[in-house]
């Protein structure tokens, strides 16, 4: 596995994943992407992001924090992993896993959103708002 994606390596995947203009959306240190796609004009969207992920992040056996599913990206390289909040997302890059399994990879970006659900460093915020 290689080390943590740089904060400009994880912005341009997720304006790659993320569709609509109109979509705000913050990325944190390990991967993951809370989408915020009607945040009100005075909303901080970091704070907002960061509120969602310290509830939905963290991963919790036999609840519906544990469960999650796998999208391979077209075109790619890499996953999304999504979990229990639809606007919870973790990316997965072809190099942080030697099986691309579903469980595999779904494993690897479910403990991916749980390290953020913990840390909460926001690394970039794209604001969409007009």
């Amino acid at each position: 596995m290689i080390g943590a994606m740089s904060e400009h390596e994880l912005a341009g995947v997720w304006r790659r994943v993320v569709r609509g203009d109109s979509k705000s959306w913050v990325v944190f240190a390990h991967g993951t992407c809370v989408v915020l796609p009607a945040p009100g004009a005075a909303d901080d969207l970091a704070q907002r992001a960061t509120d969602i992920l310290r509830e939905y992040g963290p991963v919790h056996a036999g609840s519906p924090a544990g469960d999650f599913g796998t999208i391979t990206l077209d075109p790619g390289p890499g996953w999304v992993v999504w979990g229990h909040h639809n606007d919870v997302l973790t990316y997965v890059g072809p190099d942080e896993v030697t099986d691309g399994t579903d469980l595999v990879v779904g494993l690897h970006g479910r403990s991916k959103r749980d390290r953020d659900g913990h840390d909460l460093a926001v690394v970039h915020v794209e604001d969409k708002r007009g």
